[in-house]
């Protein structure tokens, strides 16, 4: 997030939030691990589990979820004809981290629209609920190929108060970088190749251009390759027809297998419910609506259904269909989470005095990018083939090939690490 220093004259002052989120989806299999089961303790404090309490990644989960699904529909009220994707995860860590530095109002109007209530819960577990999130998720024996890091680029000769540094290294993991924004040159490349570096490569360029006035620049980043343990046979795919709408059809690479699936068709969402696992702790869930169903679906779909289809997973045997893509989203977040009341933090009115007490802060600008690559493989070499028992009986076919709604799910933190709607996949 890059801050930019306040001033009273009516120019608009400069700053700048930078988040990237990439998932590459590869597809597995179908093992059944219910929402219910023990959760596996990676990397979380173990007085947690002596004391049998919750974890505290797992009390601000509902919020992480309400904060999901509020952006979700904000983003596609905006339009419904372009493909959603961003990391709900990414985007709550990196405001919840600024919000440290917040006071009065900036700092309620983050919260709030983060759907905390602190009145239902001390600000402090806030915080160390996304301090054992960010250590689950990052856990080396997590077997995701997952990583998040938040990065502070601080201008040369500017002081940021010791409590805040501290705060965002340890509850954030964090590192704090001296950047020249003077040499704008020098400043983009410098955030650039933090996030390029910490995104494997997938994300470049993600500040376009920066203001030589920056103060204070503040980039997360989360990275995901996930692998189905049952990949689809890459022999299998063909080029298909993805309709977009009722006038337009797109031909696109679709993956196909018969085999056992956990599928079902939801007659509360008129849709179709698709839910496949990754190695280690992550599902993917597909939800493809009836024709003409996609807004009833995205009005009736909450965190309570989708709990229902994580605790209650059967396999059937299905013949799948689903497209091989990458689609990306890009969301300028003053716009976005203006619109669900964090206003104040972007403006002349902020108080951001809890970061420097130097000079005024605001927040400018915000930048949020996130990538899906879903394709056929899996944890196998290339060219292994595995062979699974099908019930004689005729199985259904269920076919990805119009607007769909997919959630990446962290069983672990029971958090939403991607949202987002393929509309057409070949944009």
């Amino acid at each position: 997030m890059g801050l930019g220093t306040r001033t009273m004259a009516s120019s608009v002052p400069w700053g700048l939030l930078l988040l990237a989120g990439l998932c590459c989806l590869a597809p597995r299999s179908l093992a059944s691990s219910p929402l219910g089961a023990a959760v596996q303790d990676t990397g979380a404090p173990h007085h947690d589990h002596e004391h049998h309490e919750e974890p505290a990644c797992h009390k601000i989960a509902p919020n992480l979820a309400d904060f999901a699904f509020s952006m979700y529909r904000q983003v596609a009220h905006g339009s419904n004809t372009t493909n959603i994707f961003f990391s709900p995860v990414s985007i709550a860590t990196a405001f919840a981290l600024l919000s440290l530095g917040a006071k009065g109002d900036t700092h309620s109007e983050i919260m709030k629209g983060l759907r905390f209530n602190l009145t239902e819960r001390a600000e402090g577990e806030v915080h160390q609920g996304f301090q054992q999130l960010l250590r689950t998720l990052n856990h080396p024996d997590n077997q995701l190929q997952l990583t998040t890091g938040n990065g502070l680029f601080i201008a040369e000769g500017m002081k940021l108060l010791d409590k805040f540094l501290e705060d965002v290294k340890n509850l954030y993991h964090s590192e704090a970088f001296s950047t020249n924004f003077g040499d704008t040159e020098a400043a983009k490349k410098q955030i650039n190749d933090y996030v390029e570096k910490g995104t494997q490569g997938k994300i470049v360029d993600l500040v376009k251009d920066l203001d030589k006035d920056t103060a204070f620049a503040l980039v997360n980043y989360i990275f995901f390759k996930g692998k189905w343990e049952k990949p689809f046979e890459a022999e299998h795919t063909t080029v298909e027809d993805f309709h977009v709408d009722e006038h337009t059809t797109v031909k696109v690479p679709m993956m196909s297998r018969l085999g056992m699936f956990d599928v079902h068709h939801c007659n509360k969402l008129s849709s179709w419910v698709l839910l496949m696992d990754y190695v280690g702790n992550a599902t993917a869930i597909f939800i493809l609506p009836d024709q003409g169903k996609m807004h009833h679906l995205e009005d009736t779909l909450t965190k309570e259904v989708l709990a229902k289809f994580l605790e209650n997973r059967h396999t059937r045997s299905a013949n799948l269909r689903l497209p091989k893509l990458t689609i990306s989203g890009t969301y300028d977040l003053k716009t976005v989470l203006s619109k669900m009341g964090i206003t104040r933090v972007f403006s002349n009115d902020a108080d951001l005095s809890g970061i420097t007490e130097k000079e005024p802060l605001k927040l400018s600008k915000g930048v949020h990018k996130a990538v899906l690559t879903i394709d056929e493989k899996g944890t196998e070499a290339t060219g292994a083939t595995f062979m699974e028992a099908i019930p004689m009986s005729m199985p259904p076919s269920v076919d990805f090939n119009s607007p769909f709604l997919i959630i990446i799910y962290d069983r672990n933190t029971k958090s939403p690490l991607f949202v987002g709607k393929v509309v057409n996949p070949t944009q």
